[in-house]
C-alpha cells in the first residue's frame, strides 16, 4: 500500500479555481465525444436521407467516427508537443475554445461534409485538451497523494460530462419544437447553403449546440489561472529542453511508449467499439419495437433516441462510480499494474456477455449491464490520466502523454468503431436485423481488445518513484 498521505492543508482559492476549471473540461471532453452517437442517426437520416441498416448509412457511421478521430488524434500529437514548448495553460485554453465553439457551428450543418469538418475540429480540441490538462495539474499539485487524488477526482467529470450530454440530448427531444428555430445567416447562405424550414427544430442540432457552454466560464476564469510552476521555471531560466517524438523511442522510453500505446489504444477500442454503439442497437430491442411500433416515424425515431439516451445515462453513471474507485484506489494501491487489472479483468468477462446477450434479448438487462460495463471501462480512462505524468520528464509529458492518448487512444481506439460498424455489415455475421449484428460483433470487437490489453499489461513499466520525473 501507498505510504504517501494527503497534506493536512486545505486547497487555496487558486486550487479550487484550477480544479474547477479542469473539471469542466474533462466533462464536456467527453460531453463532445459522446454527441455523435446520440445524434448520429437522426442526423444521417435527415443531411443524407439514408435509412438506418442501409449501405449509404453504414459507410458514413463508420466515416464520422472514424475521420474525425484520426484528424483530432494527428493533430492532438502536434497539441502535446505545443503543450511542451509553449505551456500548459494557452494550449488548454485554446483547446477547450476550439471544440466549444465547433460543437457550437456543427448545430448549423446544412451538408454531411459539413458535419464532418466541424466533428474532426471539435475532435482536435477534445484530444489536445486531454493531454495539456493531465500535464498542467499534475505539475501543479506536486505532492503525490494530492496530485493522485486531484487528477482521480478531476477526471471523474468526464463521466459527469457522459451524463450531462445524454440529458441535453433528453432535453433538445422534449423540447425542440418550443426552441428558436436554427437558420443560416442570409448572408452566409451563398456559401454554406440553407437549413430546410421542416429541420430547424431538430433536436439534434440543439443537442451538438449545446458544447458550447464551457467556454463561457473558461472566458471569465482564464486570467486567473496559473502556469505549471516548473515548467514556466525552466522556460525562464533556460533549461527547459525541446521536445522530441523520437526521444519518445530511446532505450529508456521505448517500451513505455509502446506498451502505454497499445493497451490505451485497447482501452478506447472497447468504448468506441461496443459501447458507444449503444443507441445504434437499442432500436432492436423487442421491448423498444413494441413499445414505438404503432408510432408515426418521426415519433419513432424520437422515441428510440429517448430510450437510448437513457441507457446511456446508467452507463455514464456506472463510468462515474468506476472513475471514483479508481481515484479512491490510486493512493492505496502502489503497482499501477495490478491497478489496472482490477478494471481489466472483469472487464474481459462482463462487456463481451453484455453485448452478446443482453443487447439482443432484454433491454432490463442491458441497464444493469451497461452500467457494469460502464464501470469497468471507464475507469481505464482516468487510469491513464494518473499514470502518464509519472512517466514521463517535463519537457515530454506533453508529448508523451500525447503519442499515447492520441495515437493510441483516439486514433487506434476510436477507429474500433469503424471496425465495428464494416464487420456488422458483413453478410455472414449473426444476427436478423442491423441492432442485433451491431450487437453481436460488439461484443466479438470487445472480446479482442480486453483480452490484447490484459496481455499487454503484464509489460506496462512501474513508474520508479512517487515524485515526478523532472
Amino acid at each position: 500500500m501507498a505510504s504517501s498521505t494527503l497534506p493536512r492543508r486545505r486547497l487555496t482559492a487558486v486550487e479550487w479555481l484550477i480544479c474547477v476549471i479542469a473539471s469542466i473540461g474533462f466533462a464536456f471532453d467527453i460531453y463532445e465525444l459522446l454527441m455523435l452517437p446520440l445524434i448520429l442517426r437522426p442526423a444521417l437520416v435527415e443531411l443524407i436521407g439514408a435509412a438506418p441498416g442501409s449501405s449509404e448509412f453504414a459507410m458514413w457511421r463508420g466515416i464520422l467516427f472514424f475521420v474525425p478521430a484520426f484528424v483530432g488524434g494527428l493533430f492532438g500529437l502536434v497539441g502535446g508537443y505545443l503543450t511542451d514548448r509553449l505551456g500548459r495553460r494557452r494550449v488548454l485554453t485554446w483547446s477547450i475554445l476550439l471544440y466549444a465553439f465547433s460543437a457550437f457551428a456543427g448545430g448549423f450543418s446544412t451538408s454531411i461534409w459539413m458535419l464532418l469538418v466541424l466533428r474532426s475540429t471539435k475532435f482536435i480540441g477534445v484530444c489536445v485538451e486531454f493531454v495539456a490538462a493531465v500535464a498542467w495539474l499534475a505539475e501543479l499539485f506536486p505532492e503525490p497523494a494530492r496530485r493522485e487524488r486531484v487528477l482521480g477526482y478531476t477526471q471523474a467529470f468526464s463521466s459527469i460530462g457522459g451524463l450531462l450530454v445524454a440529458g441535453a440530448n433528453s432535453l433538445a427531444l422534449a423540447f425542440s419544437d418550443k426552441l428558436p428555430a436554427i437558420a443560416i445567416p442570409d448572408f452566409a447562405t451563398s456559401l454554406l447553403g440553407s437549413i430546410d424550414p421542416a429541420h430547424q427544430h431538430e433536436a439534434w442540432r440543439y443537442t451538438m449546440m449545446s458544447g458550447l457552454i464551457p467556454a463561457i466560464p473558461l472566458i471569465f476564469i482564464r486570467p486567473f489561472l496559473p502556469e505549471s510552476p516548473i515548467w514556466a521555471q525552466k522556460k525562464m531560466a533556460g533549461t527547459l529542453k525541446r521536445p522530441s517524438l523520437m526521444e519518445l523511442f530511446r532505450p529508456e522510453l521505448r517500451r513505455t511508449t509502446l506498451v502505454t500505446t497499445l493497451i490505451f489504444a485497447c482501452s478506447y477500442g472497447a468504448a468506441f467499439g461496443a459501447i458507444q454503439q449503444i443507441p445504434q442497437i437499442v432500436p432492436g430491442l423487442s421491448e423498444v419495437v413494441e413499445k414505438v411500433k404503432d408510432m408515426p416515424k418521426p415519433k419513432q425515431r424520437a422515441e428510440e433516441q429517448a430510450i437510448a439516451a437513457d441507457v446511456t445515462k446508467v452507463q455514464e453513471i456506472g463510468g462515474l462510480v468506476g472513475r471514483i474507485l479508481l481515484a479512491v484506489l490510486a493512493v492505496r494501491i502502489v503497482s499501477r499494474q495490478k491497478l489496472l487489472r482490477l478494471f481489466q479483468v472483469p472487464g474481459l468477462a462482463i462487456v463481451p456477455a453484455v453485448f452478446a446477450y443482453a443487447a439482443v434479448h432484454s433491454l432490463t438487462l442491458l441497464y444493469v449491464g451497461i452500467f457494469f460495463a460502464g464501470l469497468v471501462t471507464v475507469a481505464q480512462f482516468s487510469f491513464w490520466g494518473n499514470y502518464l505524468p509519472r512517466v514521463y520528464p517535463v519537457h515530454l509529458r506533453g508529448t508523451g502523454e500525447s503519442f499515447a492518448a492520441n495515437i493510441g487512444g483516439r486514433m487506434i481506439g476510436t477507429s474500433f468503431a469503424w471496425v465495428t460498424s464494416a464487420i456488422a455489415a458483413l453478410p455472414f455475421v449473426p444476427g436478423g436485423s442491423d441492432p442485433a449484428k451491431m450487437a453481436y460483433t460488439s461484443a466479438g470487437v470487445a472480446l479482442f481488445v480486453y483480452a490484447v490489453g490484459l496481455v499487454a499489461s503484464f509489460w506496462l513499466p512501474e513508474p520508479g518513484e512517487e515524485d515526478l520525473p523532472e
